[in-house]
């Protein structure tokens, strides 16, 4: 299990990682915000922890950014010790808020119970018959879009779009395969349907539908969902 610790503080790094790796996990490290949200993009990232003073983009700013496309569980540190402070972190999407110095038994702590929840929550996403792509979540009973757990206001077809390429995540549709698979050649005359429908719902579910992270083009191929 891969956890993520970024802070400038190069001894309080070594400290952490040397912890959590005797707890089994494998931790990657950073020293700023920038390193943070790239170390974010891993989908097989756990957990992180991160700090709030850092140079080049501090952590709060790095914490709003990561969840434009991930739910990952966040941990901020601190030295600052005011309720208004900690209030700024859960507001720019934290879970979790560590005032330094902290026992490192309860960071573990925490770790554990995020992790928990996590994983309880992964459960219950299942049961609901849910799939879950990086911020994207569709209810399928409900036939619903979420964007960071808000409603989008998708068609019926962007709904079945969406849904088919999350199905298949990585996999590759040509824009003839995707119109005979969800249309049904009801539209085998104009393929720029296809287009349509994918840049219609980058604009309605991702972050940056100039630079999507999830709804992606294989130049020359098609389209496919990274999750």
């Amino acid at each position: 299990m891969k956890i993520v610790v970024v802070d400038d503080e190069a001894l309080l790094v070594k400290g952490i990682r040397f912890n959590l790796q005797n707890e089994g996990y494998q931790v990657l490290t950073g020293t700023n915000g920038l390193e943070a949200v790239e170390l974010a993009k891993d989908p097989e990232i756990a957990l992180m922890i991160l700090d709030v003073m850092m140079p080049e983009m501090d952590g709060l700013t790095a914490c709003t950014k990561i969840r434009e496309f991930s739910q990952v569980p966040i941990i901020m540190l601190t030295a600052k010790t005011e309720d208004i402070d900690k209030l700024m972190g859960f507001d720019h999407g934290a879970d979790d808020y560590l005032t330094k110095p902290f026992n490192i038994l309860e960071l573990k702590a925490r770790i554990r119970a995020l992790l928990r929840r996590a994983g309880n929550q992964h459960r219950e996403e299942q049961q609901r018959n849910l799939l879950v792509g990086g911020s994207i979540k569709l209810d399928l009973d409900a036939r619903n879009a979420y964007k960071n757990d808000e409603l989008a206001d998708l068609t019926a077809k962007e709904f079945d779009v969406i849904e088919f390429l999350m199905r298949h995540p990585n996999r590759v549709y040509s824009r003839e395969a995707l119109l005979d698979t969800i249309w049904a050649y009801e539209y085998r005359s104009d393929i720029r349907t296809v287009d349509v429908h994918i840049r219609r719902l980058r604009e309605k579910l991702e972050a940056n539908p100039a630079q999507p992270q999830h709804i992606l083009t294989k130049w020359g191929v098609g389209y496919y969902f990274k999750g």
